[in-house]
């Protein structure tokens, strides 16, 4: 049920949606025949144009997505590795089953990066965790899709364990951890987007997995100042994700699913004092 509203919810407050149910709203408004409805639909439609050209000229989208793409610099990797955890979002697996071949969206950098940990860590243990996040087309699995892709680039994808059945991010830490059961002491290394990075990393440390993250696939430029663009698609397509990533870590934290609002690295062990992982 959870999964369900949550996809339902989001696809009526998603910026581009609720801005575009808005300004229908609105201009349905317009045809009443009482004033007082028309003066409103002429508010709403203003207010839904205003946000519109907002999104157009200006870089929300960046200025919301940032913080959580620098909540985790990206690591100096260890020497040694135990393991490597790759999460799905990066596949579209109805478009690569009618098409026949394995197509990849705009996080295509987590498929880079799994194949090249997993040649600069030939001995660690690989795990991918996605089945499919969609409502209608649970039949499609990301798993499969990474295997044709990883095949594709010529990487060994049998030295890679799939988990199929997740649906979302709290269940891919929590089916992948039943499927490799991690040691205490292990390391393991956590593939995502750098804006999804905090609430999985949140994640996995709930469900007792410490975690090396190792974050991916940037949306935004360093820097914050303020500039004028000319790219809604661009500006809007970010400033989804991030909405969607602060939604999740306010619900995930309500549902004890976090550790934290919003996670932050751990700070480093004292001096001569080994850090302690949770059992």
């Amino acid at each position: 049920m959870t999964f369900i509203l949550s996809k339902v919810l989001w696809g009526i407050v998603q910026p581009g949606n609720a801005l575009a149910l808005l300004l229908a709203f609105g201009a349905a408004l317009l045809f009443s025949r009482r004033d007082s409805r028309r003066r409103a639909g002429r508010r709403i439609v203003a207010a839904a144009a205003l946000g519109f050209f907002i999104l157009t000229t200006l870089p929300v989208g960046t200025w919301v997505i940032r913080p959580l793409e620098d909540r985790f610099a990206k690591p100096a990797l260890p020497n040694r590795v135990d393991g490597i955890i790759i999460l799905g979002g990066a596949l579209n697996p109805p478009l690569s089953a009618e098409r026949n071949e394995p197509s990849v969206n705009d996080a295509a950098e987590r498929v880079l990066a799994t194949a090249e940990l997993g040649l600069r860590y030939p001995d660690a243990r690989m795990v991918f965790t996605g089945g499919s996040g969609s409502l209608f087309g649970g039949r499609y699995r990301e798993g499969e899709v990474m295997r044709a892709a990883l095949d594709q680039v010529g990487f060994d994808s049998g030295r890679v364990l799939f988990e199929n059945e997740s649906r979302n991010t709290w269940e891919n830490a929590l089916f992948s951890r039943d499927l490799v059961e991690p040691k205490p002491g292990e390391t393991w290394i956590l593939v995502t987007s750098a804006w999804h990075m905090p609430r999985s990393v949140g994640i996995f440390r709930r469900v007792g997995w410490d975690v090396l993250p190792y974050p991916v696939d940037y949306r935004s430029r360093p820097g914050m100042k303020p500039y004028v663009i000319l790219d809604l698609d661009s500006n809007l397509d970010k400033l989804s994700w991030a909405v969607r990533e602060w939604i999740g870590l306010v619900a995930y934290r309500l549902m004890d699913r976090t550790d934290a609002l919003f996670p932050a690295p751990a700070p480093p062990a004292p001096t001569g004092v080994a850090a302690v992982r949770l059992p």
